[in-house]
């Protein structure tokens, strides 16, 4: 089941959207406060986080921009009364995904969490998968605390199957991410993993990227195979 964290200090607003979500077969946590919220999504997997801007204790926009800068890459829909350029545009610098503004319809409503369930958060800066970190702020990935150098290619496949991490990413999927449609030849993409897996897993003990036979590659300890 979908599972959606409402933080929104409007409590009949709030109950409102999460009896017609429950409806839609979306299960609902719920924060009236910043700070309770800001706990809820950072102990917890959520699919979509909905987030009020005017918020008690801590406001959305401080939330979002604290998730993003720890690597939280749960899709965040942004709602506020405010319907000003201006608004949106800080919103989508914190790190939001999408926006709607109040009032709005319910339909509208579920059809964005779904949208938007469908990936993970392409905002987060900071990015981990075991003791593999990639800060696309600083421009930095490490591993263990030691840095690693990577060309800008596998820099990018290494982005985009962290974003994904543990779950595998095809080859197709891989190349488009990394290529668009201009693909490379038939054994690029070989020849960036192999790069990719001297530098992440050579000199160390545990081998993090993982070949997926008939599929693609992940980002996974043996423990998750």
């Amino acid at each position: 089941m979908m599972k959606v964290l409402i933080v929104e200090d409007d409590i009949d607003l709030a109950k409102t959207v999460a009896e017609y979500l429950e409806l839609e077969g979306i299960s609902c946590d719920y924060a009236s406060n910043g700070l309770a919220g800001l706990n809820l999504a950072k102990g917890n997997y959520f699919d979509v986080i909905l987030l009020d801007i005017n918020l008690p204790g801590l406001d959305g926009l401080s939330i979002c921009q604290q998730l993003r800068e720890e690597g939280n890459d749960t899709p965040i829909l942004m709602m506020t009364a405010l319907d000003q350029l201006d608004d949106k545009i800080e919103g989508f610098q914190m790190g939001t995904d999408d926006y709607l503004v109040k009032p709005f319809e319910l339909k509208e409503l579920t059809a964005r969490i779904k949208a938007l369930a469908r990936r993970r958060s392409g905002q987060a800066q900071l990015l981990r998968y075991n003791d593999l970190e990639m800060d696309l702020n600083a421009r930095n990935v490490t591993r263990g605390g030691q840095a690693l150098k990577l060309s800008p290619t596998v820099w990018r496949v290494l982005e985009t199957l962290l974003r994904h991490a543990p779950n595998a990413v095809s080859k197709d999927a891989l190349e488009q991410a990394v290529w668009g449609d201009e693909l490379p030849g038939s054994n690029s993409l070989k020849v960036h993993i192999f790069n990719l897996r001297k530098a992440v897993d050579a000199p160390y003990s545990i081998a993090l990227l993982q070949t997926i036979p008939g599929h693609g590659f992940a980002l996974r300890s043996e423990h998750e195979n």
